[in-house]
């Protein structure tokens, strides 16, 4: 089960004016299950996205960046599971301009307003006519306020729907922002999540919404792995509506910030939370390093060992495995004498070796918690950086091993 994460409740999420959203059956894998998701916007919305940087990304990632230069106005993001439409080549390249083809015509836009996402099994051909024939569907039952049911409605391998709302008052008005994200493994964003739709009623020129999302992604979901796989369908899009009548600017651009990337944080904590099999939510903060850059190489490290990581699964204190990622990060100049590591308040390695203080029925306390924070001191500059993953458990494995079946 999820680590200390329940599913939203439908009434906190709340309705972002200028946005209505859709869903519908389209047995894209399964039937009888909701897998196709319409997100509408009123003309005037701005949009913005960070994209994978897989370079065998899907064809909808293709698409919607093409979609997103020619710059005339998005109004609608359509969006299914079960199928990634990755993989697939010139085939693949048609199916999602024919979804976005589709859904233009009924709703009265060009082709290119409208963004296509994917996600599921790689490089399997999508089914376009059950996506085509579910449209109808899908916009005879936009509401505003089913942020709730597109939450569902993009889940995968996830256990739990990933959905949060929350309020600023910005230039003596309420601001909404509403998200939903879906994702579970192959997690691992090299600019967003697995699929990530952040609204909001505020007015951001397109610009500065683009920074926006850049800076959010960068603070959240791209400080999360639950497994090392960058996905060849990652999106994380940001909508601006104005229907609050907020203008965002220089002047109040970090309080906006500030908010969106809250949303953005709690969606891509729940990810891992969610990871596929997890039983352990896992902190990894690395303190005073040169830069940015070797604190999130020496983070990586080890959030990314197989060793590490089913360590914490077995809540076995072996923690020279922390020491041996750190060491082999590579960060060259390291001094491992400066080092301290701790887990939670429990002081484990300093002097390049094992705290004299240190007990390992300490350890075992804390390894046996499901929420755990692992510090690492390196005394070498200024430069903080957190990262978030989970632990690797037998489940992990069975997911994965079935995963087509």
């Amino acid at each position: 089960m999820p680590v200390n994460l329940d599913a939203p409740v439908a009434d906190s999420l709340l309705p972002v004016a200028g946005v209505a959203l859709g869903v519908a059956q389209a047995g894209i894998k399964y039937a009888q299950r909701r897998d196709l998701l319409v997100i509408k916007l009123d003309a005037g919305a701005t949009v913005a996205g960070v994209f994978t940087t897989n370079r065998f990304c899907a064809a909808p990632v293709t698409v919607a960046r093409e979609h997103l230069a020619a710059d005339k106005g998005i109004r609608a993001l359509v969006v299914n599971t079960g199928n990634a439409n990755a993989g697939t080549g010139e085939q693949g390249m048609q199916a999602a301009r024919a979804t976005c083809a589709e859904l233009a015509q009924l709703l009265g836009c060009a082709p290119e307003q409208v963004l296509p996402y994917s996600t599921g099994v790689i490089m399997e051909p999508l089914p376009v006519d059950k996506i085509v024939a579910a449209l109808p569907q899908a916009i005879a039952n936009l509401q505003a306020d089913n942020w709730f049911d597109a939450a569902q409605a993009i889940m995968t391998t996830d256990i739990v729907a990933k959905a949060v709302s929350r309020q600023v008052q910005i230039n003596g008005k309420i601001v909404t922002v509403t998200g939903i994200a879906k994702g579970s493994g192959m997690i691992h964003p090299n600019m967003a999540t697995m699929l990530g739709y952040i609204a909001t009623d505020a007015a951001i020129p397109q610009p500065l919404l683009q920074l926006m999302v850049k800076d959010a992604a960068n603070a959240s979901f791209n400080c999360i792995t639950v497994d090392g796989d960058t996905s060849t369908n990652d999106a994380l899009m940001l909508i601006a509506t104005g229907r609050s009548g907020v203008v965002i600017d220089d002047t109040n651009r970090w309080q906006m910030l500030e908010v969106v990337t809250e949303v953005a944080t709690v969606l891509a904590q729940a990810i891992v939370r969610d990871g596929e099999g997890a039983t352990k939510f896992i902190t990894i903060q690395i303190e005073g390093g040169k830069d940015a850059a070797e604190c999130k190489k020496i983070g990586y490290a080890i959030a990314h060992s197989p060793l590490v990581k089913t360590a914490f699964f077995a809540s076995d204190p072996n923690l020279g495995r922390i020491l041996a990622a750190i060491g082999y990060a590579g960060v060259a100049d390291l001094d491992v004498e400066k080092l301290k590591l701790y887990l939670d308040d429990v002081l484990v390695a300093e002097n390049g070796g094992r705290a004299p203080s240190y007990l390992e029925t300490d350890g075992q306390r804390v390894m046996q918690q499901s929420e755990i924070t692992i510090r690492v001191v390196l005394n070498r500059g200024t430069v903080n950086a957190t990262l978030w993953t989970c632990d690797f458990s037998y489940d992990y494995v069975k997911i994965n091993a079935s995963y087509r079946s």
